[in-house]
């Protein structure tokens, strides 16, 4: 054996034995190889995100929509647009359409990945229908949203940086756990506004910023559907705030969070919530805690761990 055979084999062995483990990790422990892609991006596994980069490039990238459906599943499952074009670090909006064809309610789940696989580390969505198990009632149809961004480090990763096309794609099954399905009626424009489900969003979405008691990077929100733009006790307002003439009522937070830097010129808040369903439950939520806020006997105030807690087991 010659001395390059050698060192060769001093690579190969431990890469051999490494590869053998994880593959014997993975056959005994699907929750491992879960965490795995999903710290790595293995296999096309996107990320999960609260928020984008903060961050936003000039060049654009083409995402391409693919969807599939379970011959055991009798729903029809569609993209509402099969390609859009994104900047690195944009929050984008898209749709998906699911109708269930048959006379029953059905819980589906849907696996997913992109391509190429190599991206999977730099696709992420902040909010999509495959993070839960869902329920389609008898003949309902309902568009899905899924906001997601490219993260622009995709451009300087040499692996990557020549890829001009992802595509998304998405299967859906009939799920093996449909005791613990959300409703997928939450997405309809005649549901109710859902103040449980607005907790829920705001534990994962706003607690890093805001808190319902307390000031901390944005203002409290306790009390604020009814009160004037820029007025939390001891927060430090950016000037934009502190112009604006306005009183916050439903319609115009639901206008804030939609686009912060398009309802008032020069605001810093960064987050943006695309989906109008989220939307109108996080301010459904919000004006529960300002009800509460103005009726302290009545009511009980939310505690902040709570939120953090959930926002916790979420992750």
């Amino acid at each position: 054996m010659n001395l390059q055979t050698r060192k060769n084999l001093r690579v190969v062995v431990p890469c051999m034995v490494f590869i053998g483990i994880m593959i014997g990790l993975v056959a005994y422990s699907p929750t491992l190889y879960r965490l795995f892609c999903a710290a790595t991006g293995f296999g096309g596994t996107t990320q999960r995100a609260v928020v984008n980069s903060g961050v936003v490039s000039n060049r654009t990238i083409a995402v391409r929509f693919d969807s599939n459906v379970a011959p055991d599943l009798p729903w029809r499952f569609d993209p509402a647009q099969r390609e859009v074009s994104v900047r690195l670090g944009e929050q984008k909006l898209v749709f998906f359409t699911a109708e269930n064809v048959s006379d029953s309610a059905i819980v589906g789940h849907a696996t997913f990945n992109v391509t190429p696989e190599t991206t999977g580390i730099y696709f992420n969505k902040i909010q999509c229908f495959c993070f839960d198990d869902e329920r389609l009632g008898a003949h309902e149809k309902v568009d899905m949203p899924v906001v997601f961004f490219v993260d622009p480090a995709l451009a300087s990763d040499s692996e990557t940086s020549a890829v001009r096309t992802i595509t998304l794609s998405y299967t859906f099954f009939r799920s093996v756990t449909p005791d613990k399905a959300q409703d997928l009626s939450r997405f309809l424009a005649t549901s109710e506004p859902d103040a449980t489900r607005g907790q829920q969003l705001f534990a994962e979405r706003c607690v890093a910023c805001h808190a319902v008691d307390a000031n901390k990077a944005g203002p409290m929100l306790g009390g604020v559907v009814g009160r004037k733009a820029g007025s939390a006790p001891g927060y430090k307002y950016s000037l934009a705030l502190l112009g604006a003439d306005l009183t916050w009522s439903a319609d115009s937070l639901d206008q804030w969070l939609a686009d912060p830097g398009k309802f008032i010129a020069g605001a810093r808040m960064p987050i943006r919530v695309l989906d109008a369903s989220s939307r109108r439950d996080i301010i459904a939520y919000l004006e529960l805690e300002s009800r509460k806020s103005t009726n302290p006997t009545e009511y009980k105030p939310v505690a902040q761990g709570s939120l953090d807690r959930h926002r916790k087991e979420k992750e």
